[in-house]
């Protein structure tokens, strides 16, 4: 049965060489929603967001995005939709401050500077804005990629672990401030194995295995995970 949503994926199959990592995938994620994904490491979950994004054929069945097929290199698209699906996405000769004012203003942010200086103070960055991403702590990256994405415009957000290397007052604010964008009508999708991350972002689970990838509610997600 086809999804409807602004992202939407129906009987999508995800691997590499043609060979499939989990079991294939229907999923819709309507805008003002947030949906997890949680499966233990190696069960595919990247894999899936990679696939949503366009970063990776699927094997089989379809995705799209407000109804087109999902096409990373579209202008529209990339106008629409921001991820952290790598720490590692920084131009090496910018300071933090300054990629992330590039972002910024590349999306016609109004006052783009005090919009950084929020963000940079929301991650605790502001004493290490002028360091350049090779001189910050893997922790500081990860913070700086996670700035990157909520200093411009978005329609949906597609976030791998957004709580890893985070400590615990950061991910609680982070996870408060996802929910506040989700209230705006932004849609998120998001992989964690943080039952409290989930259980106060997600309004729906999808649950990455071999032999299905039924989706769930998120108290359920939870208890299973709090379980082992």
């Amino acid at each position: 049965m086809a999804e409807t949503g602004l992202l939407s994926a129906t009987d999508v199959a995800v691997g590499y060489g043609g060979e499939p990592v989990c079991a294939p995938v229907t999923l819709s994620v309507e805008a003002g929603t947030a949906v997890a994904l949680v499966g233990p490491n190696g069960a595919g979950k990247s894999t899936v967001l990679q696939t949503m994004v366009g970063l990776l054929p699927p094997l089989a069945g379809s995705v799209t995005f407000a109804g087109r097929p999902v096409d990373e290199r579209a202008a529209d698209f990339r106008r629409a939709v921001a991820g952290v699906l790598d720490d590692d996405a920084f131009f090496p000769s910018l300071t933090g401050e300054e990629h992330l004012l590039l972002t910024a203003r590349g999306h016609g942010v109004v006052d783009a500077e005090q919009v950084v200086a929020d963000q940079l103070a929301a991650f605790g960055l502001t004493e290490r804005a002028g360091a350049l991403p090779t001189q910050l702590s893997s922790g500081q990256r990860r913070r700086l990629a996670l700035a990157g994405v909520l200093v411009r415009p978005a329609r949906l957000l597609v976030l791998d672990e957004p709580e890893r290397r985070l400590d615990t007052a950061m991910r609680r604010s982070l996870a408060d401030r996802l929910a506040a964008l989700v209230g705006t009508g932004v849609a998120v999708l998001f992989a964690s194995h943080d039952p409290a991350f989930i259980g106060t972002l997600a309004d729906r689970v999808l649950v990455v295995g071999d032999d299905a990838c039924p989706v769930v509610a998120p108290a359920d997600a939870v208890a299973a995970l709090q379980e082992g």
